[in-house]
């Protein structure tokens, strides 16, 4: 858990408004697992007076290499417990190493749902043993995701969860989501809500518009996600309270966290890679790879959605990581579930569709994959700063490469990516000063 980190580009999150600043190089110095000062580095014995690293010191040389805050991904399903055959904590959390994410905050749409603190606890116990990274459980806003009673939130908080969503799912009532962020307040943690009208999208297979008459399969119109944007933003408003809205999709749904914040709600989003790279042209010829929830969009959603990411409106950067069983993806696209695959390619897909065309820059990344979704999720992480466990990785910006889905490390093959060649690539990860991933 010493480490010293030579000529590395630092990388730190660059605030929203905040003028572009290249990289230093300097040193990484790692401390029993936590980022250290260099008079902190020479106490503890791995340097002498003059810097140069004492014998036994484990000594890195990353010139040429980017370091950066450990990402984090605020959205990801790792089906466990109860969906072990599509990916697991160990299998998930090594897929999450390989994309550089050193923390994920996990979906409780598991079998049992993570409704209660005994759930919570199998999860966050589970991951110690086995996983590679840290996990984070979410639990459920309801009691089985059913929409009726409240879950346990408190317990939930208590035992370790971070926040609480019903994710797949809308909260089923105004009512309902009142209550529910009354209660999830009172412990400090944040609701997260999945915006999409049911009544609208009910029996909707993809995006609602030419795409999808050409396919002669119902579509999902972007107003359903709309509409409960709007429902979610002026609830929090009237309680004067926060919340979190998942993996936004349209153009009009950032219109409206737009003016929510400029009005002074404290509303805050995400949104994931496949928004920004990818529309429901992908869906063409019954691709089911492309088959997600909320589904791929047009163009120009696109559009606002990158618009949204370079504004601060989208706060940030989540995979939604949904891994599915080849023989729940490679059958009828009616039939097919919804999600793909995400952990894997989320930092190459933003610097090749964001950095690269200058729609973003790397400090900005920084910061809507570490530093925001650590922040709203007080997970006290995001930042090199002294005493922060050292959660970083090392990135080659030059490195390509050409997406495999059959040689991930996730269980699950259904990435629409495959083939693709994209740029830059995590080199190694280290979760506490250890390093769980070397490429």
């Amino acid at each position: 858990m010493n480490l010293m980190i030579l000529n590395a580009k630092i990388v730190h999150p660059r605030p929203l408004g905040a003028a572009c600043t290249e990289p230093g190089t300097g040193t990484i110095y790692i401390v029993d697992g936590v980022f250290a000062e260099r008079d902190q580095a020479t106490a503890a014995g791995l340097i002498d007076a003059d810097g140069a690293p004492r014998e036994g010191t484990d000594v890195v040389d990353a010139t040429g290499l980017y370091a950066l805050p450990g990402l984090i991904d605020a959205h990801a399903h790792l089906r466990d417990p109860g969906q072990e055959y599509k990916e697991s904590i160990a299998t998930g959390t090594r897929a999450a190493a390989r994309g550089g994410f050193t923390s994920v905050l996990c979906m409780p749409n598991t079998i049992p749902v993570i409704d209660n603190a005994a759930v919570v606890r199998y999860v966050i116990d589970k991951a110690r043993r086995e996983g590679a990274v840290n996990v984070f459980p979410i639990g459920a806003v309801t009691k089985g995701q059913q929409g009726v009673e409240i879950a346990e939130i408190g317990l939930m908080q208590e035992a370790g969860a971070v926040a609480v969503s019903d994710d797949g799912a809308p909260v089923s009532t105004a009512a309902m989501l009142q209550r529910a962020l009354l209660y999830a307040a009172d412990f400090g943690i944040p609701v997260i809500d999945h915006c999409e009208d049911l009544s609208l999208a009910a029996g909707g297979l993809m995006n609602e518009g030419l795409n999808s008459t050409v396919m002669g399969v119902q579509g999902i119109p972007a107003v359903a996600e709309d509409i409960i944007v709007a429902r979610d933003i002026e609830l929090a408003g009237y309680l004067g309270l926060s919340i979190h809205l998942a993996h936004i999709s349209t153009a009009g749904a950032v219109a409206l966290i737009r003016r929510a914040k400029a009005r002074g709600i404290r509303v805050t989003c995400e949104t994931c890679p496949h928004y920004f790279t990818l529309t429901d042209d992908h869906c063409l010829g019954f691709n089911t790879l492309a088959r997600v929830n909320p589904p791929l969009r047009r163009p120009e959603d696109v559009a606002a959605v990158i618009e949204g990411l370079a504004d601060g409106t989208i706060d940030m950067i989540a995979t939604d990581h949904a891994p599915h069983h080849d023989d729940e993806k490679d059958i009828e696209f009616a039939h097919a579930r919804n999600g793909m695959t995400g952990l894997e390619t989320a930092w190459q897909l933003a610097w090749t569709r964001l950095v690269l065309p200058g729609h973003l820059e790397i400090g900005d990344l920084a910061r809507l994959m570490s530093r925001a979704p650590s922040e709203r999720f007080g997970l006290g992480r995001g930042g090199f700063e002294a005493g922060k466990p050292a959660d970083l990785i090392l990135v080659d910006p030059e490195r390509e490469v050409t997406v495999d889905r059959f040689r991930m490390l996730s269980r699950a093959h259904n990435s629409p990516y495959h083939g693709m060649t994209l740029q830059s690539d995590v080199v190694r990860t280290y979760v506490g000063g250890r390093e769980v991933y070397r490429g």
